[in-house]
């Protein structure tokens, strides 16, 4: 998606990491270390400073971002199958893209119904032969691209964008996006959902033996490291491929098609098609078993229905798996409503992150209320600067956030969505059917949930 950009992409990324990754990432070591003896999170947190209802919203929007978020994977899964069956066509196909969606996230639960013992070790070598390797060598290609002297697609297009911006006499820098409405910039909401989850990071602070010292130049080093991986990766795509020709689903296996077939090693393009997507699989996988682990504490803990809390004889949560699978089957038709699969892709992004950003407000605003209301709690690490420290880097990743959400409701004009007010529409239908689903559940909270809670935990 960032390589779609060209030299922006640094504006983006740059915002990203300065007023979301990193307050993210300080805001939680300070949380996690507040409770280390809990295991539940930003639940925990947000319960504490809020009460239970909001740490229930806080734990389901964390874990239903996810769910939507597997569409938007798999999409990506389909462009890179598309070119291991050599019809790379296939990858503008709404049915086809529908398909692999349902097709690949049904055979993951299948997987992943067996336990995460049958499936962690395989998952992450997947993650590593189809994710790791694959961008290294395409970082690779992009360096001996330049080196032989072949035309360099994105300082081209930056090249055409500034001859047309003189000729209608408007100033435009190459490195800063143009802004004529939030549309020019709906790629930030985007850009903020590639640097999410930092959040899971913070508990770590407290296992540290100096964490005050060590835990601050640990996410410093996290996020230079993350910022170059985003960065040259993007640049590596946009340098060998026209960046408006650039599909958001396929657009990395343009690239790498566009890269082997002039050094004449095309034979090799449905090799690294099927790395890829043998990559999204592992992380697939991964995934499903991870955030409804939180979900299923939630339960057992009693405040969901207890049926959420079933689990098979591998001890996978098959409740929470099977309610994730019809989940993503709905969404997965979000593919035939849009005729660009584009369009599908980045409106399911939108819809991820306006959820996770509800969060990332919780969390924030969490932060700062425990600074006034538990005071003397011990905390392994401390945000700098007492609660001014606190107000201004919460405070700055609160507002960098909200501004984030607001502009994921509009639709990019960087991508052909069709109906702008369908996109829009359904951006927020998502965020209010899925962002009341805890308050309707904790409203309707039995006193039989809890007591089926503590008879469970007794057995």
């Amino acid at each position: 998606m960032m390589a779609q950009e060209g030299l922006t992409m640094w504006f983006y990324i740059g915002f990203a990491t300065l007023f979301f990754l990193i307050p993210g990432a300080f805001v939680s070591a300070e949380l996690g270390g507040m409770f280390t003896k809990d295991k539940g999170g930003v639940y925990t947190w947000v319960k504490e400073a809020f009460g239970s209802s909001w740490g229930l919203a806080a734990v389901w929007m964390q874990w239903i971002q996810n769910v939507v978020w597997y569409p938007v994977a798999l999409g990506f899964t389909a462009g890179a199958l598309a070119y291991v069956i050599g019809k790379p066509d296939l990858a503008s196909s709404p049915f086809y893209n529908f398909s692999v969606v349902v097709v690949v996230y049904w055979l993951a639960t299948f997987i992943a119904m067996f336990g995460e013992k049958s499936y962690g070790s395989f998952s992450q070598w997947l993650f590593v032969l189809g994710t790791v390797l694959p961008g290294l060598f395409l970082m690779v290609l992009a360096v001996v691209w330049i080196a032989l002297g072949n035309p360099i697609e994105l300082i081209s297009a930056s090249a055409s964008v500034a001859d047309t911006a003189s000729a209608t006499a408007q100033q435009v820098h190459p490195w800063l996006p143009h802004i004529s409405g939030l549309g020019s910039i709906a790629f930030l909401a985007g850009t903020v959902l590639l640097f999410a989850g930092v959040e899971v990071q913070g508990v770590r602070a407290a296992q540290m033996e100096h964490p005050a010292r060590e835990f601050p130049e640990a996410m410093i080093l996290a996020a230079m490291i993350v910022f170059v991986i985003f960065t040259f990766g993007s640049l590596a795509i946009a340098a060998m491929f026209p960046v408006k020709d650039l599909s958001l689903t396929a657009g990395i296996m343009q690239a790498y098609n566009a890269a082997l077939d002039k050094f004449h090693l095309g034979w090799m393009v449905p090799v690294v098609a099927a790395f890829l997507a043998a990559g999204a699989l592992g992380q697939i996988v991964t995934w499903i078993g991870g955030p409804s682990r939180a979900l299923l504490q939630t339960a057992q803990n009693g405040e969901i229905p207890p049926h959420f809390a079933a689990t098979n004889k591998a001890g996978a949560p098959k409740m929470i798996l099977l309610i994730q699978a019809l989940i993503v089957t709905v969404l997965g038709s979000f593919y035939l409503i849009f005729p660009n699969p584009s369009a599908a892709f980045y409106l399911l992004s939108a819809m991820t992150v306006s959820l996770y950003l509800l969060m990332y407000l919780m969390m924030y605003a969490a932060a700062i209320r425990l600074r006034y209301s538990r005071p003397e709690a011990d905390r392994h690490f401390r945000v700098p600067g007492g609660r001014l420290g606190m107000w201004l880097i919460a405070g700055f990743g609160f507002l960098a956030v909200a501004f984030a959400l607001v502009v994921s409701f509009f639709p990019p004009s960087q991508v052909p969505v069709g109906s702008p007010a369908l996109y829009t529409g359904l951006v927020i239908a998502g965020l209010v059917v899925f962002g009341a689903a805890p308050f309707l559940i904790h409203a309707r909270k039995r006193p039989e949930w809890v007591q089926h809670a503590v008879n469970t935990a007794e057995n």
